[in-house]
């Protein structure tokens, strides 16, 4: 069995990359649910819906998100009412965008959470209407929200510095409200603990990753079997391929580069797979306690994909 750690658009193509050198039956995803929201009345889950719609095919090659050919009447009918809603009111919001067919999916999440369903039920529901034979588990079914504190004194959303700030404002901390009272879903804490080879996804470490580890024993599920943990950086060439980490990296005074990657898990995996392009710093990495392996990392290709996702597996077979 194979366990993922993931967050957002990295952690579904990686996914995606394992099915061409494993059975997807045998792997489990862990997800990020820090970044969920509530709009429109809506329980809205970003990395659940973007990996599993990824799996299913049926992502926007273009966005990395959404649903491939999808329509936004539903968004573009809301805008009638921004000229009669009152002053400070939230309601009718169309700065995130949902569309048409995606809202089924938040309808369905929704109205089944009312019901008294946990999330985990929720999702493998949702998985099983999507045929996806991966298996993907929510970190937690207790709520933790990522909250981004920036530089100049504002405190936001993650989906708010994400999606309405176009992430483009400088940060001075990301917190995770709830995660000290949150439990691990026992689900995935038995996958981190009884997987033959866990994989930390190339997902942003801060933000992606960085909820998972708030919660208590997950840090330590981990690093109790360190040897058998593989990271895949999400940093290539000093940049980010999507999304803001290299940034948030940067922003925190850490440094947008694999050795920045290598040190922020050191602790939990063993090895860190890099892209050849990195290669010059393949010793700063062994300095910082993790064993390099180098090899293609941006998935472009299904021949590079395969090739990344299978120098992953034997890297945590070595260990």
């Amino acid at each position: 069995m194979i366990t993922v750690i993931c967050g957002g658009v990295g952690a579904a193509r990686f996914l995606r990359a394992l099915r061409l050198v494993t059975d997807p039956h045998e792997v489990i995803g862990v997800v990020n649910t820090g970044d969920d929201t509530t709009l429109h009345g809506l329980a809205i889950s970003p990395d659940l819906d973007t990996i599993t719609y990824t799996l299913a095919g049926a992502i926007d090659p273009e966005r990395g998100w959404g649903l491939v050919d999808e329509t936004w009447t539903a968004m573009s009918a809301l805008q009638r009412y921004a000229d009669v809603r009152p002053a400070g009111s939230t309601a009718a919001p169309t700065w995130f965008n949902l569309g048409d067919r995606d809202l089924a999916t938040h309808f369905y999440r929704t109205a089944r959470l009312a019901e008294g369903a946990t999330l985990t039920e929720v999702t493998a529901e949702i998985c099983a209407a999507w045929d996806i034979p991966e298996r993907l588990i929510p970190m937690s079914d207790d709520r933790v929200a990522t909250i981004v504190d920036l530089v100049d004194g504002r405190t936001v959303s993650f989906q708010e510095y994400f999606v309405q700030l176009h992430h483009g404002v400088p940060i001075r901390a990301a917190r995770f409200v709830g995660a000290q009272q949150a439990t691990l879903q026992p689900a995935a804490a038995a996958a981190i603990a009884e997987a033959d080879i866990v994989v930390i996804a190339p997902s942003n470490p801060i933000v992606s990753i960085g909820p998972l580890r708030a919660l208590a024993g997950f840090d330590a599920l981990l690093t109790a079997r360190r040897d058998t943990v593989v990271a895949v950086s999400p940093i290539v060439g000093g940049a980010a391929l999507k999304g803001p980490a290299d940034r948030m990296l940067v922003e925190l005074g850490m440094g947008a580069s694999v050795t920045a990657v290598a040190r922020l898990y050191s602790e939990i995996a063993s090895a860190l797979v890099i892209d050849p392009v990195d290669a010059h710093l393949a010793d700063d990495v062994s300095a910082a306690g993790m064993r390099p392996i180098v090899t293609p990392s941006i998935m472009s290709t299904p021949e590079i994909s395969a090739q990344l996702a299978r120098a992953a597996l034997q890297a945590a077979h070595r260990s």
